[in-house]
């Protein structure tokens, strides 16, 4: 790594709503920056007009607050190297564009859009595909293939023209990548990038140079799909002489299965989502879930992310942010594609919900029970976290395992019902309601040495009483202690409950 001080950029374009493959990123930046001590900063490129999306850079924003992921520089947090909007920067753009037309790195192109079509069309019927290149711009209507007059007439002319790269021909130029090493491109290969539009605004190409280099960015950590305009990125830092950045290119995310990029519609069709947050699409109303929504704690996700592409080389998989700083290192991160694992992702969330401290949980919980309309002490509902969350992976999978803490049931599982209720369970439940009803101390240290003793009087054994007991509390065969359960909801929640059961379980 170089001396530089180490600026890094997380670039997202406001186009949608932001892909976890974009979070990885932004995450592997910060990890990178603050383990280096350096400063992190969020650009907005939203050069492209035309795909912008109202709300989306809001969204981006958010997201990556709920993340963890803090900068240093932004378009709210302002700073020395602003504005963070490549929008409000197209003045600067031009001067640059045209300073690489003057120093023989570029040139002026007037060829139309209809002009282009019509090539490659006689290119295909000759089986061929058209590149403007080193070849082919010599012929075209640019400022390399016209007379000097001609281009100024028709710039005064006020005829559209875009600023293309003019590619060195047949030069083989040496890169390296920290993660894939030595990149070799033979120039022959590439196209005249175009670097300045017709409507006045640079491309992402050009706005991405100037922008790294205005704001002394140190090291581009981005995704491997930009891999291939590493080289059109790397000449143009010759050709305006500055010093170039360092580039790591990150691997791909994949499908949970078969080849391919991960994507929405992979979400879609297997029940997971891939965006950070809910997004809801301002042209059509349709909203697709985000990880927050789904009940993912963010630092269960933000650990998640980082195992997509990147190990630490040890056992230890559960990392808090501040671990993963003083861990990471872009050495560590793979060439090839990470494939994502649902289940895994649920994995981590499980384990966040059993180290995390019983009171976050429990505030989480009383949201969900106050939706419902229960209102109950805090205290009770931290007592009920505490024994059912080892079988839950996310906060709202609680309900399922303690709504019988809350709310008495109504149907009793038939099944269990078959299996556990005999001719004799009535006379032996209505024994176990005599000795609730005489105990005051309603504890579950007391209720439990009391129905021992009746269930030794009684010769049946444990299993025979204690099932039946917890079919009338609980409905089913499932729950934690059962002495805690009737502890908790209360000498008369269980009496009322034994005589439900009573009534409405037939055999």
């Amino acid at each position: 790594m170089n001396q530089r001080e180490v600026r890094v950029r997380f670039a997202p374009s406001p186009t949608g709503p932001l892909h976890i493959g974009g979070v990885r990123t932004a995450l592997y930046n910060y990890l990178f920056a603050k383990k280096h001590g350096g400063k992190m900063i969020l650009r907005i490129e939203d050069t492209d007009q035309t795909r912008f999306v109202e709300g989306a850079e809001d969204y981006i924003v958010k997201s990556l607050e709920w993340c963890g992921i803090e900068f240093d520089e932004s378009v709210n947090k302002g700073g020395e190297f602003g504005p963070y909007r490549q929008s409000e920067r197209k003045d600067t753009y031009k001067k640059y564009a045209e300073q690489l037309v003057a120093d023989g790195w570029a040139y002026y192109a007037f060829d139309t859009a209809e002009d282009l079509d019509q090539l490659r069309k006689e290119y295909e019927s000759d089986k061929k595909t058209f590149v403007y290149n080193g070849e082919t711009r010599k012929t075209l209507h640019n400022s390399i293939a016209l007379a000097a007059e001609e281009v100024e007439r028709l710039k005064n002319e006020g005829h559209a023209f875009v600023i293309r790269f003019k590619t060195p021909e047949d030069e083989i130029l040496m890169m390296n990548d920290i993660i894939r090493g030595e990149v070799k491109v033979n120039t022959s290969t590439l196209d005249d990038k175009i670097l300045f539009k017709s409507d006045g605004m640079p491309t992402y190409h050009l706005a991405n140079i100037v922008d790294d280099h205005m704001m002394n960015i140190s090291h581009v950590i981005r995704g491997e799909e930009w891999l291939p305009s590493l080289p059109l990125h790397t000449m143009l830092y010759t050709a305006f002489g500055w010093e170039a950045p360092e580039f790591a290119h990150l691997p791909l995310l994949l499908k949970p299965d078969g080849p391919g990029k991960l994507s929405k519609r992979d979400g879609d069709r297997l029940g997971f989502p891939v965006f950070p947050m809910e997004w809801k699409d301002p042209k059509t109303g349709d909203i697709s879930s985000g990880y927050r929504e789904s009940g993912y704690f963010h630092d269960a996700f933000i650990n998640m992310l980082a195992f997509l592409g990147w190990n630490p080389g040890t056992e230890q998989e559960i990392f808090s942010m501040e671990e993963l700083i003083d861990t990471f290192s872009l050495e560590r991160v793979g060439k090839s594609g990470s494939r994502f694992d649902p289940d895994k992702a649920k994995w981590f969330n499980h384990q966040y919900m059993q180290k995390k401290a019983v009171e976050e949980i429990a505030v989480e919980f009383d949201l969900v029970l106050k939706a419902k309309g229960i209102e109950i002490s805090l205290d009770i509902v931290k007592r009920v976290v505490e024994m059912v969350r080892e079988r839950a992976n996310f906060v709202k999978d609680i309900w399922e395992q303690s709504a019988f803490f809350f709310e008495a049931p109504t149907e009793f599982d038939a099944k269990f019902v078959k299996k556990r209720w005999k001719e004799n369970s009535p006379e032996l439940l209505k024994g176990v309601r005599e000795i609730i009803t005489n105990i005051d101390d309603f504890s579950a240290a007391i209720i439990k040495p009391q129905l021992e003793v009746y269930v030794e009087q009684q010769g049946c054994g444990f299993g025979p009483i204690m099932n039946i007991f917890r079919l009338a509390l609980v409905g089913a065969g499932k729950g934690p202690d059962l002495f805690e359960i009737a502890e908790i909801i209360g000498k008369e929640q269980v009496l009322s409950r034994i005589d439900y059961a009573l009534e409405n379980i037939k055999k």
